[in-house]
Protein backbone atom coordinates (compact mmCIF):
# COMPACT_ATOMS: atom_id res chain seq x y z
CA UNK A 1 0.00 0.00 0.00
CA UNK A 2 0.75 3.64 -0.82
CA UNK A 3 0.87 6.37 1.35
CA UNK A 4 -2.45 7.85 2.55
CA UNK A 5 -3.90 10.37 -0.23
CA UNK A 6 -6.34 13.31 1.20
CA UNK A 7 -9.48 13.29 -0.49
CA UNK A 8 -10.90 16.66 -1.23
CA UNK A 9 -15.02 17.17 -1.56
CA UNK A 10 -15.59 19.79 -3.44
CA UNK A 11 -19.33 21.22 -3.50
CA UNK A 12 -18.98 22.81 -6.44
CA UNK A 13 -18.56 19.66 -8.15
CA UNK A 14 -20.92 17.19 -6.46
CA UNK A 15 -24.71 17.78 -5.63
CA UNK A 16 -25.65 14.75 -3.26
CA UNK A 17 -24.05 11.63 -2.02
CA UNK A 18 -26.02 8.70 -1.46
CA UNK A 19 -24.89 6.41 0.69
CA UNK A 20 -25.89 2.11 1.64
CA UNK A 21 -27.55 2.00 4.82
CA UNK A 22 -26.42 -1.80 6.27
CA UNK A 23 -22.89 -1.69 6.29
CA UNK A 24 -21.84 1.97 5.40
CA UNK A 25 -23.52 3.61 7.95
CA UNK A 26 -24.85 1.41 10.27
CA UNK A 27 -23.69 -1.69 11.88
CA UNK A 28 -26.96 -3.88 10.98
CA UNK A 29 -25.25 -5.80 8.34
CA UNK A 30 -23.83 -7.98 10.95
CA UNK A 31 -26.94 -7.73 12.75
CA UNK A 32 -29.22 -8.88 9.56
CA UNK A 33 -26.50 -12.04 9.03
CA UNK A 34 -27.14 -13.08 12.35
CA UNK A 35 -30.48 -13.00 12.27
CA UNK A 36 -30.26 -15.08 8.81
CA UNK A 37 -28.07 -17.15 10.29
CA UNK A 38 -30.53 -17.91 13.51
CA UNK A 39 -33.74 -18.64 11.41
CA UNK A 40 -31.94 -21.05 8.67
CA UNK A 41 -29.89 -23.15 11.37
CA UNK A 42 -33.19 -23.75 13.39
CA UNK A 43 -34.99 -24.27 10.24
CA UNK A 44 -32.18 -26.51 8.80
CA UNK A 45 -31.86 -28.55 12.03
CA UNK A 46 -35.75 -28.81 12.50
CA UNK A 47 -35.93 -29.93 8.59
CA UNK A 48 -33.22 -33.07 9.08
CA UNK A 49 -34.93 -34.09 12.26
CA UNK A 50 -38.18 -34.47 9.82
CA UNK A 51 -36.72 -35.64 6.46
CA UNK A 52 -33.36 -36.83 7.52
CA UNK A 53 -30.01 -36.00 6.08
CA UNK A 54 -27.22 -34.14 7.26
CA UNK A 55 -27.20 -30.91 8.74
CA UNK A 56 -25.06 -28.01 7.30
CA UNK A 57 -25.17 -25.09 9.04
CA UNK A 58 -26.12 -21.18 7.15
CA UNK A 59 -22.25 -19.53 6.40
CA UNK A 60 -21.46 -15.85 6.04
CA UNK A 61 -20.96 -17.24 2.24
CA UNK A 62 -24.66 -17.88 1.94
CA UNK A 63 -25.68 -14.78 3.20
CA UNK A 64 -23.37 -12.69 0.97
CA UNK A 65 -24.36 -15.33 -1.82
CA UNK A 66 -28.16 -15.78 -1.39
CA UNK A 67 -28.99 -13.05 1.11
CA UNK A 68 -27.44 -10.00 1.61
CA UNK A 69 -29.44 -6.89 -0.44
CA UNK A 70 -32.26 -8.73 -1.58
CA UNK A 71 -36.17 -8.20 -0.05
CA UNK A 72 -36.65 -10.86 2.99
CA UNK A 73 -38.23 -13.44 0.91
CA UNK A 74 -36.49 -13.28 -2.00
CA UNK A 75 -33.50 -14.09 -0.05
CA UNK A 76 -35.64 -16.87 1.31
CA UNK A 77 -36.15 -18.45 -1.69
CA UNK A 78 -32.83 -17.73 -3.13
CA UNK A 79 -31.02 -19.53 0.08
CA UNK A 80 -33.63 -22.36 -0.26
CA UNK A 81 -32.73 -22.81 -3.99
CA UNK A 82 -29.34 -23.05 -2.87
CA UNK A 83 -30.09 -26.81 -0.81
CA UNK A 84 -32.45 -28.01 -3.08
CA UNK A 85 -35.71 -27.15 -0.64
CA UNK A 86 -38.83 -25.01 -1.84
CA UNK A 87 -41.59 -24.17 0.06
CA UNK A 88 -45.43 -22.69 -0.53
CA UNK A 89 -44.62 -18.98 -0.83
CA UNK A 90 -47.39 -18.21 1.64
CA UNK A 91 -48.87 -14.08 2.50
CA UNK A 92 -47.03 -11.40 3.96
CA UNK A 93 -49.46 -11.94 6.90
CA UNK A 94 -47.96 -15.50 7.47
CA UNK A 95 -47.33 -15.94 11.21
CA UNK A 96 -43.43 -16.46 11.76
CA UNK A 97 -44.52 -20.08 12.46
CA UNK A 98 -45.65 -21.11 9.09
CA UNK A 99 -43.40 -23.04 7.23
CA UNK A 100 -43.57 -21.08 3.84
CA UNK A 101 -41.27 -18.52 2.23
CA UNK A 102 -43.71 -15.65 3.73
CA UNK A 103 -43.52 -17.43 6.76
CA UNK A 104 -39.64 -18.00 7.56
CA UNK A 105 -39.47 -13.89 6.30
CA UNK A 106 -41.38 -12.63 9.29
CA UNK A 107 -39.79 -15.25 11.73
CA UNK A 108 -36.19 -13.85 10.46
CA UNK A 109 -37.96 -10.25 10.56
CA UNK A 110 -38.81 -10.63 14.17
CA UNK A 111 -35.14 -11.66 14.81
CA UNK A 112 -33.93 -8.65 13.31
CA UNK A 113 -36.44 -6.24 15.34
CA UNK A 114 -35.39 -8.16 18.35
CA UNK A 115 -31.70 -7.21 18.37
CA UNK A 116 -32.62 -3.49 17.27
CA UNK A 117 -34.64 -2.88 19.91
CA UNK A 118 -31.06 -3.39 21.77
CA UNK A 119 -29.81 -0.46 19.62
CA UNK A 120 -27.55 -0.37 16.41
CA UNK A 121 -24.12 1.16 15.97
CA UNK A 122 -23.36 3.68 13.52
CA UNK A 123 -20.15 3.97 11.98
CA UNK A 124 -18.33 7.12 13.54
CA UNK A 125 -15.80 7.58 10.26
CA UNK A 126 -19.67 7.66 8.14
CA UNK A 127 -21.46 10.10 10.42
CA UNK A 128 -18.17 12.43 10.83
CA UNK A 129 -17.83 12.47 7.36
CA UNK A 130 -21.42 13.20 6.71
CA UNK A 131 -21.55 15.76 9.18
CA UNK A 132 -18.05 17.31 9.32
CA UNK A 133 -17.41 17.26 5.34
CA UNK A 134 -20.59 17.07 3.44
CA UNK A 135 -23.42 19.05 5.63
CA UNK A 136 -20.34 21.24 6.00
CA UNK A 137 -20.10 21.87 2.53
CA UNK A 138 -23.54 21.77 1.42
CA UNK A 139 -23.94 18.41 -0.04
CA UNK A 140 -27.28 17.42 0.35
CA UNK A 141 -27.42 13.39 1.33
CA UNK A 142 -29.57 10.08 0.93
CA UNK A 143 -29.75 7.10 1.87
CA UNK A 144 -31.00 3.87 0.48
CA UNK A 145 -31.75 0.17 1.79
CA UNK A 146 -33.82 -2.81 0.69
CA UNK A 147 -34.75 -2.40 4.79
CA UNK A 148 -38.33 -1.99 5.14
CA UNK A 149 -37.53 -0.78 8.75
CA UNK A 150 -35.13 2.04 7.19
CA UNK A 151 -36.57 4.16 9.84
CA UNK A 152 -36.73 2.21 12.74
CA UNK A 153 -32.72 1.32 12.10
CA UNK A 154 -31.83 5.29 11.77
CA UNK A 155 -33.54 6.08 14.76
CA UNK A 156 -31.80 3.36 16.61
CA UNK A 157 -28.25 4.35 15.74
CA UNK A 158 -29.62 7.88 16.28
CA UNK A 159 -28.75 8.89 12.12
CA UNK A 160 -32.22 9.83 11.05
CA UNK A 161 -31.43 13.86 10.79
CA UNK A 162 -28.34 13.12 8.58
CA UNK A 163 -30.32 12.43 5.50
CA UNK A 164 -32.15 14.35 3.17
CA UNK A 165 -33.87 12.00 1.41
CA UNK A 166 -34.61 7.89 2.37
CA UNK A 167 -35.76 5.39 0.11
CA UNK A 168 -36.16 1.75 2.12
CA UNK A 169 -37.65 -1.30 1.31
CA UNK A 170 -41.40 0.09 1.44
CA UNK A 171 -40.47 2.86 -1.02
CA UNK A 172 -38.77 0.78 -3.29
CA UNK A 173 -41.76 -1.83 -3.54
CA UNK A 174 -43.98 0.76 -4.50
CA UNK A 175 -41.90 2.34 -7.22
CA UNK A 176 -41.11 -0.84 -8.19
CA UNK A 177 -37.16 -0.70 -7.77
CA UNK A 178 -35.42 -4.06 -8.52
CA UNK A 179 -33.21 -4.97 -5.23
CA UNK A 180 -29.17 -5.52 -5.68
CA UNK A 181 -27.72 -5.85 -7.72
CA UNK A 182 -29.88 -4.02 -9.34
Amino acid sequence: MGPERQVVIRADRIDAVIFDMDGVVTDTARVHADAWARLFDRFLRDRVTTTGGTFRPFTVDDYRRSIDGKPRYDGVRSFLATRGITLPEGEPTDPPDRQTVCGLGNRKDGYFLEHLREGIAAFPTTVALIEEELRAAGVRTAIVSASRHLDEVLGAGHVEHLFDVRVGGTEADRLGLAGKPD
